[in-house]
């Protein structure tokens, strides 16, 4: 078994084709089929189901997925301690985010800070919904991810605070309410867009046995903002992944409020690499300093919940 076995495994998982592993890790499509069959032959199991041309693991290649990943972020480890040793900061780092609550408010100035100070460090993101986010922290596809607390599988550095509000034409009736309670939209045309705080907004309605009239399923929050301004339905959504409102829109606190803490999260902050452990350190300072505490606003011409 070798290291080069365990990356052709660990990336196939992530990327599901032959080709693009291939091109990811600039070899052969070939080569990536024979390392796949001498890592299965040793191993004894059928790692993937090929179906067409996707690769899809197996139910015991998705448990042994996450030791080989444990097994490549300890090599990372090892070979940054080593560099340090040397004085060489380099190596490369992966780190997940759940759309604009954290790459739009969070990660740019985390990562421009980030760069100053460790430049030859290497930085991969990837971008998910909330759940792919904690599922790739498990099956150790990444090293750092946001998450929302509270979440007792991971360490956790809370960054800032955040909640969903309600998402109004201007004209609406219910745009005249401090805030909007979840009956006041039962019934109501209503927009769902797939941004990761959905399950919390289906629990927040469903408590209250509120049903909106879902007449849109959006994948982003712009097309969202442009529906509602038209008066076309309401909707929900996080207040830190939303811009200020445009015209015709207006966002409202939610009754009760629901507010989230959003983190940087591990799976154990100790067995960090040395490049996820400095980005920990200066995220914490930085927070700590002042600079990056994040709290939701209402935005212009919003009234206080």
């Amino acid at each position: 078994m070798t290291f080069t076995q365990l990356e052709i495994f660990s990336v196939l998982a992530r990327v599901g084709s032959f080709s693009r592993t291939a091109a990811a890790l600039g070899i052969t499509q070939s080569g990536v089929s024979h390392a796949l069959k001498q890592l299965e032959t040793e191993l004894g199991v059928n790692l993937f189901s090929r179906e067409a041309a996707s690769a899809i693991p197996t139910d015991v290649g998705a448990r042994l997925l996450v030791r080989a990943n444990d097994i490549l972020q300890q090599r990372e480890a090892l070979q940054q301690e080593a560099n340090h040793e040397r004085g060489i900061a380099r190596g490369t780092l992966r780190i997940a985010s759940f759309g604009a609550t954290s790459s739009l408010h969070l990660l740019p100035r985390f990562m421009a800070r980030y760069r100053l100070e460790h430049p030859l460090v290497e930085v991969h993101i990837d971008e998910g919904v909330d759940s792919a986010v904690t599922q790739w922290l498990l099956e150790r596809r990444v090293e750092l991810g946001f998450v929302v607390l509270p979440d007792d599988r991971f360490d956790a550095l809370p960054l800032a605070a955040d909640e969903p509000v309600a998402v109004l034409p201007a004209s609406h009736a219910l745009a005249s309410q401090v805030s909007v309670k979840a009956l006041d939209f039962h019934g109501q045309p209503f927009i769902r867009t797939s941004a990761g705080s959905g399950p919390h907004i289906d629990q927040f309605l469903a408590a209250a046995g509120a049903i909106p009239k879902t007449l849109f399923r959006f994948e982003q929050l712009s097309s969202m903002l442009g529906f509602v301004a038209e008066g076309t339905a309401v909707s929900i959504a996080a207040r830190l992944a939303l811009p200020e409102p445009p015209d015709g829109v207006v966002y409202r606190s939610l009754k009760p409020r629901r507010p989230r803490e959003i983190a940087l999260a591990a799976l154990n902050f100790e067995r960090l690499s040395p490049a996820a452990l400095a980005f920990v350190d200066m995220a914490r300072k930085m927070h700590e300093d002042g600079r990056r505490l994040i709290k939701p606003q209402m935005g212009a011409g919003a009234k206080p919940g």
